[in-house]
């Protein structure tokens, strides 16, 4: 579970592996000396715990990441799910909801393969990009039953910002309460009227692609934030950077982890937000939710 006393990144992977679906080695993020220096050095900064997205069939590999709680101490949190299209494997398009949500509720209340970590999250399953496939729409009904048999939440993948509001359409239609539904990939184009849309649905909403900025500028997020705090929905947004390339890696030449801590948020200071907006984002409310 969640240490409160640090700061919480709601949405990153520390192991994952979508070279064969992106076509290069970049994708495999698997540097286990490095993401450990990056891991130390997020301690320092105050971050003591990682929501970890990454499900099966992503590459995930969960002694990758007792090694790495082992070697540095950070607190990491695990997940349970299916993806989206594209990165779905070939046998569930034949399994019922039934099905597909037994394997989650296994991997919570059982474990993860051979290992000693269980999930504590249902995610990151998602739609594409403009579209919600019929066999993305069966994993989110299939991870509502897995909700309401474990208490576990539910954190999504919108691709490039779309199709959160019928996310939350879905998840409300299967009785899912919103207060335990994160909608993740808010912030990679210009959507505040979604993201407000969301936000009064109840559900939390997450800036999860902090440092992306060839995506969306970072400029932009953080004027974007200080819109949204300034009108009282602090306590509903969490903060990331969904780091899943070696490129990302500070070793390698991209941001680091540290990112988030070092740049982004004196921008948010610089915008006007409070420490105590801050602390909302990053500590409280993912404490809150993911607890």
């Amino acid at each position: 579970m969640i240490d409160p006393s640090g700061f919480t990144y709601c949405h990153e992977h520390l192991h994952i592996d979508l070279s064969p679906q992106k076509g290069t080695e970049d994708c495999r993020l698997d540097q286990f000396a490095l993401l450990c220096d990056e891991m130390r050095a997020l301690q320092v900064v105050g971050v003591k715990n990682i929501v970890e997205v990454t499900n099966a069939f992503m590459g995930r590999n969960p002694h990758f990441i007792e090694n790495i709680m082992a070697a540095t101490g950070i607190n990491v949190l695990l997940s349970t799910g299916y993806y989206i299209e594209g990165f779905f494997p070939g046998a569930l398009y034949e399994q019922s909801e039934q099905a597909i949500a037994d394997g989650m509720i296994r991997e919570i209340e059982v474990g993860i393969d051979d290992s000693s970590l269980k999930a504590t999250v249902i995610g990151e399953i998602g739609s594409s990009e403009n579209h919600f496939s019929e066999t993305e729409q069966r994993v989110f009904r299939a991870a509502a039953r897995a909700h309401f048999e474990t208490g576990r939440p539910i954190s999504t993948h919108q691709s490039m910002s779309t199709m959160g509001k019928a996310q939350i359409a879905l998840l409300k239609q299967c009785g899912v309460a919103m207060d335990r539904v994160t909608i993740g990939h808010c912030d990679l184009r210009d959507n505040t009227d979604d993201i407000l849309w969301m936000l009064d649905s109840g559900c939390y909403v997450q800036f999860d692609t902090i440092g992306k900025n060839s995506y969306y500028p970072d400029s932009k997020r953080a004027e974007t934030l200080h819109y949204l705090c300034e009108r009282g929905y602090a306590n509903q947004i969490m903060l990331s950077m969904d780091i899943t390339r070696r490129s990302h890696l500070k070793a390698n030449g991209g941001l680091g982890f540290t990112y988030l801590i070092e740049a982004f948020v004196p921008l948010l200071r610089a915008q006007g937000l409070s420490e105590q907006h801050i602390d909302t984002m990053l500590r409280t409310n993912p404490t809150q939710f993911f607890s």
